[in-house]
C-alpha cells in the first residue's frame, strides 16, 4: 500500500523535461518545512492505494513520462515497489526528492531530480550530501532560490562537489514571486555558469494556486 496525495496529468514544468506531458502521482507526507513551499496540502491530505491499482490508473493516461513527487516521495517505503512497476511497464520514471532523505535505494534507470536546499528554505542543515556522491549520469540537481545568499550558496554548492560533470543537468529556480527572475538571470550571466535558469512552466500556463496541474 502507498499513501497518494493526488495523481494527474499535465504539462511537466520543471526539470529539463519541462514542456513534455507527464502523469504526476503525488505521495503523502513531509518531515521538511520549506518557507516557499508551494503543495503544503500534501502534508497530510491523501488515502492509502493498492501499488497495481495505482499502475492501472496511470496506464490508463497512455503516456510514457511519470514523475513520482510528495512531500517526499522517500519517506514511504512502498515507493520503491512503485517506481520498480512502473518501470517494469516501460515508464521514464522522474523521482523529485528533497535531499534530505537517501538515494542509495533509487532504482538506476530512474531520473533523480534532487533538491538541493538552500539556507531561505529553513531546511538547508536537512541536506543528506552523501545524495551528490549518488548522482548518476543521467540524474538532475535543483536549487530554488529566493535571494542572493541563496544564489552564492548554490554557486558555491556546484563549484565545491564539481556537479558540472556530475549531474545531467543544474537548475537554478527562482522561488515564484520572490524572486526576480531577470535578476538570476543576469547573475548566472555574469557569472558564466554552466546552469539552466528554469522557471515552473505551468505557474505560467495555469494560476499558481491551481492544484492537478
Amino acid at each position: 500500500m502507498v499513501t497518494v496525495n493526488e495523481v494527474f496529468y499535465s504539462v511537466q514544468g520543471e526539470s529539463s523535461y519541462a514542456g513534455q506531458p507527464c502523469v504526476f502521482v503525488r505521495l503523502t507526507a513531509c518531515d521538511l518545512r520549506c518557507s516557499w513551499c508551494d503543495t503544503p496540502y500534501s502534508f497530510h491530505e491523501g488515502g492509502k492505494r493498492q501499488i497495481d491499482d495505482l499502475l492501472n490508473q496511470v496506464d490508463a493516461y497512455g503516456c510514457p513520462l511519470v514523475e513520482v513527487t510528495g512531500g517526499e516521495p522517500l519517506l514511504q517505503e512502498a515507493v520503491y515497489p512503485l517506481m520498480e512497476g512502473l518501470l517494469t511497464r516501460g515508464k521514464r520514471v522522474l523521482l523529485e526528492t528533497g535531499g534530505h532523505r537517501s538515494t542509495e535505494r533509487v532504482p538506476a534507470s530512474v531520473v533523480t531530480i534532487l533538491d538541493v536546499k538552500c539556507p531561505g528554505s529553513g531546511e538547508a542543515h536537512r541536506m543528506d550530501w552523501a545524495n551528490l556522491d549518488r548522482l548518476r549520469p543521467h540524474d538532475e540537481v535543483k536549487f530554488v532560490i529566493k535571494d542572493r545568499a541563496d544564489y552564492d550558496y548554490a554557486v558555491d554548492v556546484v563549484t565545491r562537489h564539481d556537479l558540472t560533470v556530475r549531474a545531467a543537468a543544474i537548475h537554478f529556480s527562482p522561488v515564484h514571486g520572490v524572486m526576480d527572475l531577470r535578476q538570476l538571470s543576469e547573475w548566472v550571466l555574469a557569472d558564466r555558469l554552466p546552469v539552466r535558469v528554469q522557471v515552473q512552466l505551468h505557474k505560467y500556463i495555469w494560476d499558481p494556486a491551481t492544484r492537478g496541474v
